[in-house]
């Protein structure tokens, strides 16, 4: 399937996507690379960068049978980018010599990279004459054959022994698109009616879920500007309904501690939650929280605050329920984020363990008793969930664990059952802890 940008020659698109591949091997996020790119070439380059992220532990053995000694970083950026989109013709965007030869124009063209161009060329070349032998000898790589840095393979086989292959597997697919209907206004079989009136296949998932058989941009969604419905992952609709279930709605005080974009906040208020309070560290997300309560027409406090310092903006009043998404490594997240898997080091896990544990610390005492502090993130290695909850657990005496989903592997057909805390629908990779203060 060809990508068509016919105002945009692919050299350029291929320039564009090595410098961004090029930008998360020096630590920039992918999606803060993709908005540096000038406007009309984003999308394309978007596309082109996700494919070449679930490729590139390929492409980077493949470069490595090509030229045993690595060129420049611009240089290995260009050839890697070919490699990931060529190595295999399923799901290539491209055709294997067109790729090719606009890479190889790219190199030309640009001024960092134009000395090395004869290189380039080279090894395309060969890559092309000899690519059935160059692959098979690449199959022995883990890295190769899954496309994920041997430190998180191996993170996985540890954590996940039955599941870890389901996880890498789940990793390179493209994630749904789901969508989480605000049940004050609509129903899940009214809104299937009218997506199925629009042409628009979907079904549901979970209590108020619903899965699109194709993205559509949200402009195509009866009722999106209006607040009828959002787009959530089915994973991540499980944390307002967990924190909330059989509390008095109409009398909550309830704090999302790190609320950026809002997604959370506003299903909390859905589902009734009576006084909210959204915080988040940067204030330029704090106004992301504000454009979805708008759209939801619903109301919070959002703060811009740090949540482990409650002494800089905490009134004293206890809350009932403080919802704490903490910042994470995002592993489980890594289909609709393929560049995390590049971006993250191994020491990254201990050093986000280190500050969810200073923010359950700081929370903690701010939840009243009998009240409860649900702790979740987008992550499926152990330190940052089963872990961290065990450790907190063993130090305050005070909190008990209620029953929570634990690890929510990304769901993968599993008929021998090896993956119980799977849940209904395709939903990414999360951690539930739902933890209750013991009354005075």
């Amino acid at each position: 399937m060809q990508n068509k940008q016919e105002q945009v020659p692919l050299w350029r698109q291929l320039q564009a996507t090595a410098q961004v591949v090029q930008a998360v091997r020096e630590g920039q996020s992918g999606g803060a690379a993709v908005q540096g790119v000038q406007a009309d070439l984003r999308p394309a380059v978007q596309a082109l960068a996700f494919h070449a992220w679930r490729n590139l532990g390929r492409a980077e053995a493949l470069r490595k049978q090509l030229a045993k000694r690595p060129p420049p970083p611009t240089v290995d950026a260009l050839l890697c980018v070919a490699l990931a989109l060529a190595w295999t013709d399923a799901g290539a965007p491209y055709d294997a010599f067109t790729l090719v030869n606009q890479a190889v124009e790219a190199a030309k063209r640009q001024s960092d990279t134009r000395a090395q161009a004869s290189f380039v060329n080279a090894c395309l070349r060969r890559f092309l004459r000899e690519r059935e032998a160059l692959v098979a000898a690449t199959d022995t790589d883990p890295v190769a054959r899954w496309n994920h840095p041997s430190w998180w393979i191996k993170r996985l086989k540890t954590d996940h022994p039955n599941a870890w292959q389901a996880l890498l597997q789940s990793a390179n697919r493209q994630a749904p698109m789901t969508l989480r209907l605000n049940t004050l206004q609509t129903t899940v079989e009214g809104y299937l009616s009218e997506l199925q009136a629009c042409g628009i296949a979907a079904h549901a998932v979970g209590a108020s879920g619903i899965e699109l058989a194709r993205a559509v941009p949200v402009g195509q969604l009866p009722g999106f500007a209006s607040g009828r419905v959002s787009v959530q992952d089915a994973a991540a609709q499980l944390a307002a309904p967990l924190l909330l279930e059989g509390l008095p709605g109409n009398t909550l005080r309830v704090l999302d501690a790190c609320a950026a974009p809002g997604g959370k906040t506003g299903h909390l208020l859905e589902l009734g939650a009576a006084q909210v309070t959204a915080l988040d560290v940067d204030a330029s997300r704090c106004e992301r929280i504000g454009q979805n309560l708008a759209r939801l027409g619903l109301k919070a406090e959002v703060l811009a605050a740090d949540a482990a310092r409650p002494d800089l903006w905490w009134d004293g009043q206890p809350f009932d329920a403080i919802l704490l998404d903490a910042p994470c490594t995002a592993s489980g997240i890594v289909r609709r984020h393929p560049d995390v898997r590049w971006l993250r080091r191994e020491t990254d896990i201990a050093q986000l363990a280190a500050l969810q544990s200073q923010l359950l610390q700081a929370l903690w005492p701010l939840v009243a008793p009998g009240g409860r502090l649900l702790y979740c993130t987008c992550s499926v290695f152990l330190a940052e969930g089963a872990l961290q909850v065990q450790t907190f657990l063993a130090h305050n005496t005070g909190a008990r664990l209620l029953p929570s989903p634990g690890h929510l592997i990304p769901a993968i057909p599993d008929k021998a059952g090896r993956l119980p805390d799977n849940r209904q629908g395709d939903h990414d990779g999360f951690f539930y802890a739902l933890l209750q203060k013991r009354a005075a």
